[in-house]
């Protein structure tokens, strides 16, 4: 006999919107729910069904994607495409009949929560970011709890529980690599600017030893990038240097990482302290609310990172910061401690006691 649905928890899109789900998940199951009683549901177009499922739980994924913001005819298949959605959340819920369903935004998100509503599930949306996107605002609407990563989130009744990052991470233990190791990545999907950035760098360090280079490019990224490190490799160069598509284990790379190179999203910034790991970050210009910009400059002004903005994003501009970094041990060790104290590792935790008292009312 299967055990009952505890839980649905539903959004995707990106790794910042799946792996907090992830953490409450696992803090869910530390607390005795079996890991059957809790469903993930997820957008088909997103990295959460391969995420979900290398972690052992169950995920239903849903049709659909964000709307363009100006009129196209794509947008009336987006639209059709919402509506399946919603209807194939309505029957999840009501087969599943959970005790509780938490949204943390994304396309998939959104249906659960209304469909929670429909069914008279108690809601809880949990906002990753400095401002609360489009998909909360409206569960919201619709009376779902608000819980949130940061202060100032503006939502009635809003609980401040921090952004959940997975159990080993939590437990991360740093051992910097000798040489020193740049990890460079873009988040799940990738990031264009920061792939050609890293390509022109290893132009400009071929020939160095005393550093090292990870860099993660995205699945749908890898192979044009790869092409471009191709043109400009040479026989001889002597760069340690890694290019791969997707990394499984972030928490044993950032352990080993004397600093990182990536975006500044909510999730990535709950990883970067809560593992101590020093950062050049390249908040992605246009996000919602110029969110990405907000969370590097908390991290900047408390000394864990430096900022480098997009259109400045290149092999130059990096070889500039990153050499001024490497070579500084004690800056990097200042940097490391300063990161720790922003973290909140105990997030997951506060966010599955929401959880626990929402599905007990």
């Amino acid at each position: 006999m299967t055990a009952p649905v505890f839980a649905i928890l539903a959004g995707g899109g990106t790794g910042g919107h799946t792996y907090p789900a992830l953490a409450l998940a696992q803090e869910l199951v530390a607390r005795g729910h079996p890991g059957e009683s809790i469903r993930f549901v997820g957008a088909r177009r997103g990295p959460e069904g391969r995420i979900v499922s290398e972690a052992g739980f169950a995920i239903e994924l849903l049709p659909g994607r964000g709307l363009q913001r100006r009129f196209t005819f794509e947008n009336l298949g987006v639209i059709l495409q919402t509506v399946a959605a919603l209807a194939r959340a309505v029957r999840i819920v009501r087969r599943d009949r959970p005790r509780v369903v938490v949204g943390f935004g994304g396309y998939a998100s959104l249906p659960c929560v209304l469909a929670a509503t429909l069914w008279r599930v108690p809601r809880i949306v949990h906002e990753q970011d400095a401002v609360m996107g489009l998909a909360n605002r409206i569960a919201v609407r619709f009376g779902a709890q608000a819980a949130a990563s940061l202060p100032g989130v503006d939502a009635p009744g809003v609980v401040l529980t921090g952004n959940p990052v997975r159990a080993e991470f939590r437990s991360l233990t740093r051992a910097p690599q000798h040489p020193p190791l740049v990890a460079v990545y873009g988040g799940a999907l990738g990031a264009g600017s920061i792939n050609r950035a890293a390509v022109e760098l290893y132009d400009l360090w071929r020939a160095r030893t005393d550093v090292a280079v990870h860099h993660i490019a995205g699945e749908r990224n890898v192979a044009r990038v790869r092409d471009a490190f191709e043109r400009v490799r040479r026989p001889g160069d002597a760069l340690d240097y890694e290019l791969v598509g997707y990394e499984r284990h972030m928490d044993r790379l950032m352990a080993r990482a004397s600093v990182a190179v990536c975006r500044a999203g909510a999730g990535t910034i709950a990883e970067l302290t809560a593992a101590g790991l020093p950062a050049v970050l390249v908040p992605l210009p246009g996000a919602p609310g110029d969110h990405q910009h907000r969370n590097a400059r908390t991290l900047a002004e408390a000394g864990a990172a430096v900022v480098l903005s997009d259109e400045e994003c290149d092999g130059a501009h990096l070889d500039s910061l990153l050499s001024g970094l490497v070579t500084r041990p004690d800056r990097l060790a200042r940097m490391s401690q300063a990161a720790t104290t922003l973290a909140r590792v105990d997030a997951a935790a506060r966010l599955a006691d929401l959880v626990e008292a929402r599905a007990r009312a």
